[in-house]
C-alpha cells in the first residue's frame, strides 16, 4: 500500500482586518517507490537480468548451523531449471544425511527423524514455486500482484517492504535496501508436517561469482530457532541431470 500523509493548513481570518495568508501546505511525505521498480533495482544491483537468465543450473557449497544446540554440517544445493528442479543436502554429526528435493515433478524430504515424505497438495505447490531458479526476477506470472507496504527498519538499515502475492493468493513479503537495492530478507508462511509455518530471513554477504552477485549468508529464524546457511562457492552451468533423482526410498514412496 502507498502510504502518502497530506496535512491541509487552515486559513485564520482577524475581524475587521485583510485575512492573515495561508500558511503553506505541509509537504507530503516522499512517495514510495513502485514494488516492481524496487525488484527491477535489486535484480540490476546483482548484474541484470541476462545475466541471471544466462545461467541454466548452479551448484553451491556452504555450511549449515543451528547455533542455540551447537549442531553444524556441510550444506549443498542444486538447481536448474527447464524444468525447475532442486536439491538441498546438510550432513549433521550426530543426525545424519537431511535432504529437501524437487524434480519437476515430485517434492519430497528424507531425514533419520522423519524418513522419506512425499509432499502433496499445497505442500507441492509451494514446493514447486519455491524451486523456481529464476526467483530474483520475481516473475509476474507466479507473483501477479506486487505492492510496496511502507518503508521500516530491518535489522538496522532502512528497507522497503514489499508484498508477493502468489498465483495461489497468500502473500509474501521480501525486503530490500533502500540505499544498496539489494534484497535483505523476506516473511514467507508455507505448509508444512507441522502446520502453517512462517519464516524471517536474512540475507547478506553478497559476493560476485561469475557474472552475478550471489547472497552468500542467509539466516532463518523458523518456530522460534535460528538456523544460518554460509556459503564458500558456486558455480554455474556444470550440474548433472542425475544430481535430481530422488533417493530409492522416495522413489518407492511415487505411485
Amino acid at each position: 500500500m502507498l502510504l502518502r500523509l497530506v496535512a491541509m493548513a487552515a486559513l485564520l481570518f482577524a475581524p475587521y482586518q485583510a485575512p492573515a495568508p495561508a500558511k503553506p501546505a505541509a509537504q507530503a511525505e516522499t512517495p514510495l517507490p513502485d514494488a516492481r521498480d524496487i525488484i527491477n533495482k535489486h535484480v540490476k544491483a546483482i548484474g541484470g537480468a541476462a545475466a541471471v537468465m544466462a545461467h541454466k543450473s548452479m551448484h553451491a557449497t556452504g555450511t549449515l548451523s543451528v547455533p542455540a544446540s551447537g549442531l553444524s554440517g556441510p550444506v549443498e544445493i542444486f538447481g536448474a531449471t527447464a524444468p525447475d528442479r532442486v536439491v538441498v543436502k546438510a550432513t549433521v554429526a550426530g543426525i545424519g544425511d537431511i535432504l529437501e528435493g524437487f524434480d519437476g515433478s515430485h517434492a519430497w524430504s528424507m531425514s533419520p527423524m522423519t524418513g522419506p515424505m512425499l509432499k502433496v497438495g499445497k505442500e507441492l505447490s509451494q514446493a514447486k514455486l519455491d524451486a523456481d531458479f529464476y526467483s530474483e526476477l520475481r516473475d509476474p506470472k507466479k507473483y501477479p500482484v506486487v505492492k510496496t507496504l511502507e518503508k521500516v527498519d530491518f535489522k538496522g538499515r532502512p528497507c522497503y517492504k514489499v508484498q508477493l502475492t502468489r498465483i495461489d493468493g497468500a502473500n509474501d513479503f521480501d525486503l530490500y535496501d533502500a540505499e544498496t537495492g539489494l534484497r535483505a530478507g523476506g516473511i514467507t508462511t508455507r505448509e508444512s508436517p507441522m502446520g502453517t509455518v512462517t519464516v524471517t530471513s536474512t540475507v547478506g554477504g553478497y559476493t560476485k561469482f561469475d557474472n552475478m552477485l550471489v547472497s552468500t549468508t542467509m539466516s532463518q529464524n523458523i518456530l522460534g530457532v535460528e538456523q544460518t546457511i554460509t556459503i564458500t562457492t558456486v558455480e554455474f552451468d556444470n550440474v548433472d541431470a542425475s544430481k535430481f533423482e530422488p533417493p530409492a526410498a522416495i522413489k518407492a514412496l511415487i505411485k
